[in-house]
């Protein structure tokens, strides 16, 4: 794998640097296991009434971390103390011995922090099918101070990734004011079917676990699953979202995600973990162009969000983005392969917010020189409303997608991934 890429075009201007929250503490570690001079691990001490909730692949081949941490979550009843996360080897496919090695670390963080090893959660990520060698990073974890920012610790996850990702936010909680700070990284294999690589969402609002969860779920459709880079679904996948439980709502307890008081937190949530998803986006591997892809007029908002990856998917649709080809024509194809309702004489396209086609056919005077002007852009917009609408079919539908364009960058990263 290449030791350094250029940073993507489509990668934030500024770097956002939140500010430490409560009494979170994060190490960002060099293990030496596959990176040399650069941080791989990190460490995250969370405070004793910490909750929990996650959200992981849907891949069957889930990696050990993935399986540790589920296990984890379930047997702690939705609390933690310590989340730690290796870059550079996904552990993934590697039997009882990559099971072992997960176990392994859980328990060094566990004896490290004076907690239960179940209060430990793993999350690896790298190349599929090697154990995880255990003793650089339990040498690592000797040297955890705790006094890493959230940028060092977005930078010790990275693998392929070309900058780091981070985003914050605010919300009123009840007569409080919570932070909610998130970090995530992302590059390849990415079309996740649950959450995203990884992503690592904190707060120091007080919520349990179950309502944690389903605000997490929600959140979670609406950002990474609507992200795509290359139709690749990781082992590793994992999304936690965190309550330090240090910012207590007034009145009556919280006990449903549907309380009007979260109405602000859940905002704050969906913006966090949206603005993570499109830097994933704007990060994938070999990245010159980012699609955001609107789809309306779906049966539902599951089918929309189906026929928006099916567009973001298509190798023919990437490549024409790549190549500034106002090649419409794919879109449509595209539409038409995604098994959802779409009605073809009354599908409409738009590109750059340029009619293209309505009705089933090509716009009366179709003028392609402008839709061609802004395929030569960064950012490439295309709205499609595929008519699903008659009969019992309500045709409300509708999702947003971001997805990244197909270029020779991609292939050469990947071709190279190990060496």
């Amino acid at each position: 794998m290449p030791q350094e890429l250029p940073v993507s075009p489509l990668a934030p201007k500024k770097i956002a640097k939140p500010k430490q929250l409560g009494k979170l503490r994060l190490s960002a570690l060099a293990s030496g296991a596959r990176y040399k001079g650069r941080d791989d691990v990190l460490l995250v001490a969370l405070p004793k009434d910490s909750t929990v909730a996650g959200v992981f692949t849907q891949s069957k081949m889930p990696s050990a971390a993935v399986d540790l941490s589920k296990a984890n979550l379930r047997a702690a009843k939705g609390r933690a103390r310590a989340i730690l996360v290796n870059a550079g080897n996904a552990n993934a496919f590697t039997g009882k011995a990559g099971a072992q090695a997960a176990v392994v670390t859980a328990k060094a963080v566990a004896e490290k922090l004076g907690c239960k090893a179940d209060e430990v959660l793993v999350a690896s990520t790298g190349v599929i099918g090697e154990v995880l060698e255990t003793a650089p990073i339990l040498k690592a974890l000797a040297k955890a101070e705790g006094k890493s920012d959230f940028q060092a610790a977005a930078r010790a996850i990275m693998t392929t990734d070309t900058f780091p990702k981070l985003a914050s936010a605010t919300a009123k909680f009840g007569k409080e004011t919570v932070t909610l700070t998130g970090i995530a990284k992302g590059s390849g294999m990415i079309a996740p079917d649950m959450a995203t690589m990884l992503a690592f969402v904190f707060t120091d609002a007080a919520l349990p676990s179950a309502v944690l969860q389903k605000l997490l779920s929600q959140a979670n459709s609406a950002s990474f699953n609507c992200v795509t880079v290359d139709s690749d679904t990781s082992t590793s996948d994992t999304c936690l979202l965190v309550a330090l439980g240090e910012k207590k709502i007034s009145g009556a307890a919280v006990k449903s995600a549907e309380d009007k008081r979260l109405i602000a937190f859940q905002k704050a949530l969906s913006a966090v973990m949206q603005n993570l998803a499109q830097q994933v986006a704007r990060d994938g591997e070999g990245i010159t162009k980012l699609m955001t892809i609107d789809v309306a007029g779906a049966e539902n908002d599951a089918a929309a969000r189906r026929i928006g990856l099916a567009i973001g998917n298509s190798p023919l649709v990437k490549t024409a983005i790549a190549g500034a080809d106002a090649n419409w024509g794919r879109i449509v194809m595209a539409i038409g392969k995604s098994g959802e309702k779409a009605e073809r004489d009354r599908l409409a396209i738009s590109i750059g917010g340029i009619k293209v086609a309505r009705s089933g056919k090509v716009v009366p005077g179709y003028q392609e020189a402008p839709v061609a002007r802004h395929m030569k852009g960064k950012e490439i917009s295309i709205a499609v409303n595929v008519g699903a609408d008659k009969g019992k079919i309500k045709g409300k539908g509708k999702a947003r997608i971001w997805a990244s364009d197909l270029t020779h960058g991609y292939i050469s990263i990947n071709a190279d991934y190990r060496s």
